[in-house]
């Protein structure tokens, strides 16, 4: 190793740009670190693609250069399981190569590399690249930092929110008197009404960021899903009463429980339910379903008498900011159904849409009778 690196602290290291080299040949690691001394880098070695990708679990570089040329484990391998993961893709990867084969160039590219240099390698050709690296993984690191700081404020924005919308529901309950004229009562009645629906999509809004977080804790507990649905169609009747929707539950096996969440499960299904108001026609029927798929799944339906969602909006609906069907009747946020997903999610079920027949559109999602092991491991 060349006598050229001196003492550094531990806070000048931080703050400089990493390059990890993976090489088989220590002479190769020593050619670079001669090129790469007089740029201030912090360089990383590692002989091998195992030991690299174990080196990553614990800490990441701003660039890899990568040697192509390896024994077990070669450079494209390497390269491939790198870009695989989610959060380590985002690493610009420099593959070092000796062959100059156009096919094999197009190796490195498929394998998902950024960049390539050959061998012998250029000491003005490799500073010049990590440079450009490096100026692309500072643009990513930036708008990362952009989306979390806002990502961040978006979440305080609703959490403080849950204060004036209580205030709002306490002024309401000061104001219903039965002495208030008729006009007056039925303001008072939208007032606590759009509060409801904010406090709705408030609690959403926080439940989702927790399970995107991975922060939610699941309080998992037997629950009788008769009085889950009961409680959610009672809590649902003013909003369908407003378009004279009967709310129907045809509940079969009900007496058998479900393992969840009673907030989250709650949730889902008064989101489900309110979905289903909002695009069924007035005079029209929603029903809640229930039955057992085997002695381990319980399925649970919502069914609306829409207009339906085409088979290219089935998977997208259920992305963030995704809506359904556009009606100049219903306002659309696009969380309602992401939301859903990611709860059915944490309790390792499933939720998808099928057809209602003969209009409509039916929700379903699947939970578990028994405990699942992976839960239960939490």
């Amino acid at each position: 190793m060349s006598s050229n690196f001196e003492t550094v602290t531990t806070a000048e290291i931080s703050n400089r740009p990493t390059i990890l080299v993976i090489d088989d040949e220590p002479d190769s690691f020593e050619v670079i670190s001669e090129i790469l001394y007089e740029s201030g880098y912090h360089i990383q070695y590692t002989s091998d693609g195992m030991s690299a990708l174990k080196r990553l679990e614990r800490s990441q570089p701003d660039v890899i250069l990568l040697d192509v040329m390896m024994p077990e484990m070669d450079g494209l391998e390497v390269c491939r399981q790198i870009k695989a993961k989610p959060s380590w893709n985002h690493i610009p990867i420099i593959m070092v190569t000796a062959l100059y084969a156009k096919e094999d160039l197009v190796c490195c590219l498929d394998a998902g590399a950024d960049d390539f240099i050959s061998k012998p390698i250029s000491a003005l050709e490799t500073r010049a690249r990590i440079r450009s690296m490096l100026r692309i993984k500072q643009q990513h690191d930036r708008i990362l930092a952009s989306l979390k700081l806002r990502k961040d404020m978006a979440n305080m924005i609703v959490h403080d929110l849950r204060n004036p919308l209580s205030s709002i529901l306490l002024s309401c309950e000061m104001l219903d008197r039965e002495d208030l004229p008729e006009k007056t009562q039925t303001k008072v009645s939208r007032i606590r009404f759009s509060q409801q629906q904010l406090q709705s999509l408030t609690e959403s809004l926080l439940l989702t960021a927790k399970l995107e977080s991975g922060k939610m804790i699941l309080n998992l507990e037997q629950l009788a899903l008769s009085q889950i649905v009961e409680t959610s169609i009672r809590d649902l009747q003013a909003i369908a009463n407003q378009k004279s929707i009967q709310l129907v539950s045809e509940l079969r096996d009900a007496q058998v429980s479900v393992w969840a969440d009673s907030l989250l499960l709650r949730r889902v299904l008064d989101n489900l339910v309110s979905n289903a108001i909002k695009y069924s026609p007035s005079k029209s029927r929603v029903t809640i379903k229930s039955s057992l798929i085997d002695s381990q799944t319980m399925q649970i339906q919502v069914l609306d008498m829409g207009t339906g969602i085409s088979n290219d909006l089935k998977q997208k609906v259920f992305e963030k900011y995704e809506i359904g069907p556009s009606l100049a009747s219903v306002n659309q946020v696009g969380l309602g159904l992401a939301f859903c997903q990611m709860a059915i999610k944490a309790h390792q079920g499933k939720i998808f849409v099928t057809d209602n027949d003969p209009q409509g559109t039916i929700i379903s999602i699947t939970l578990n009778t028994i405990l699942p092991n992976e839960i239960a491991g939490k």
